[in-house]
C-alpha cells in the first residue's frame, strides 16, 4: 500500500493551506480543494499537493470533486476545514444574506462534501481490508470554532452556522458507530490568519487587526494545522471527539487578555 490520501478543504490560505502543508511533510498524498485556482496552483507546486477547484456551496462543483477523487485513487481522510464569518451585528439587525452565506459554507458545504466522500472513504476501507491483518480506519475531520460551542455578542449568524456544524459533526458520529471511521471535531479559537477577519469585516484592515490587537500569541494556522494532523495520526482505535483549542491569553470568545502574560504579585 502506498501512502494515505487525504482531502483538505478550504486550502488555499490560512488553516487550510497549512494543513496540507503539514500533511503532505508527514507523508502523504493530499489533494488540495478550494475555490481560488492561482493560490491553489502556487500550493501544489510548493508541497506537490494535488489540488481540485471547486465552490462547495455549489452542487455540480462537489459532484466534480468526487468523480475525481474516485477516478485518481483511494481516500483515508477528508478534512472539512472551509469555513468563514460574516459581519458582527445583532441577530435583530444582521444581514440576512450574510446568515444565508455563514450557513452555505459552515454547514451545507459539509452536509455536501461529507455526501460526495464519505462512500469513498467506505470503499477503500474494504478494497485494503480484504487480505489484510492490518486495523483499517478512515476520518473525518470537522473544523469548526469555539464559536459553535459558547455564545457570544456579535456571534450571531456565526455562532448559530457553528453550533449548527458542531450538531451535524455530533450526529455523525453516532450515525457511524460500528464502522472503523472516526469522526473529530476541531474548534479553534482566536486564530490570527491572514484573511479571516478580512471575510468578516468586508475587507476592513483596521477592524480586522483590531481583534488581535496587544494579544499575546494568537494561534497560527500551523498551531491548528497540528492538532488536525496529530489527531488523524493517533492509533486506528483513538478517537478524539472534540479538540478545543485557543491561545493561553483567550479564556473564553471575550474574554481576551492584551498585553505582557505575568503572574499576579
Amino acid at each position: 500500500m502506498g501512502a494515505k490520501r487525504v482531502v483538505v478543504t478550504g486550502a488555499s490560505s490560512g488553516i487550510g493551506a497549512a494543513t496540507v502543508r503539514l500533511f503532505r511533510l508527514r507523508g502523504w498524498d493530499v489533494v488540495g480543494v478550494a475555490r481560488r485556482a492561482n493560490r491553489l496552483a502556487a500550493l501544489a507546486e510548493e508541497t506537490g499537493a494535488d489540488v481540485f477547484t471547486a465552490d462547495l456551496t455549489v452542487q455540480a462543483d462537489v459532484d466534480a470533486l468526487r468523480d475525481y477523487l474516485a477516478s485518481t485513487g483511494a481516500v483515508h481522510a477528508l478534512v472539512n476545514n472551509a469555513g468563514g464569518a460574516k459581519g458582527m451585528d445583532s441577530v435583530e439587525e444582521s444581514s440576512i444574506d450574510d446568515w444565508a452565506w455563514m450557513f452555505e459554507i459552515n454547514v451545507l458545504a459539509v452536509k455536501r462534501v461529507i455526501t460526495a466522500v464519505l462512500p469513498l472513504l467506505r470503499q477503500t476501507l474494504s478494497t485494503e481490508a480484504a487480505g489484510s491483518t492490518a486495523v483499517a480506519s478512515a476520518d473525518i475531520v470537522n473544523v469548526t470554532s469555539i464559536a459553535g460551542h459558547v455564545a457570544y455578542l456579535g456571534g450571531g449568524g456565526y455562532n448559530a452556522a457553528k453550533f449548527a456544524a458542531h450538531a451535524v459533526t455530533e450526529v455523525l458520529r453516532l450515525e457511524l458507530n460500528g464502522e472503523p471511521i472516526r469522526v473529530i471535531e476541531i474548534a479553534p479559537g482566536m486564530v490570527k490568519t491572514d484573511e479571516f477577519g478580512l471575510v468578516r469585516f468586508d475587507g476592513d484592515v483596521e477592524k480586522a487587526a483590531a481583534a488581535y490587537k496587544d494579544v499575546p500569541n494568537p494561534l497560527t494556522a500551523e498551531d491548528i494545522a497540528q492538532a488536525i494532523v496529530s489527531s488523524v495520526e493517533l492509533p486506528a482505535h483513538v478517537n478524539v471527539d472534540l479538540v478545543t483549542i485557543k491561545p493561553v491569553a483567550q479564556a473564553a470568545p471575550t474574554r481576551v487578555a492584551r498585553g505582557e502574560l505575568k503572574p499576579r504579585s
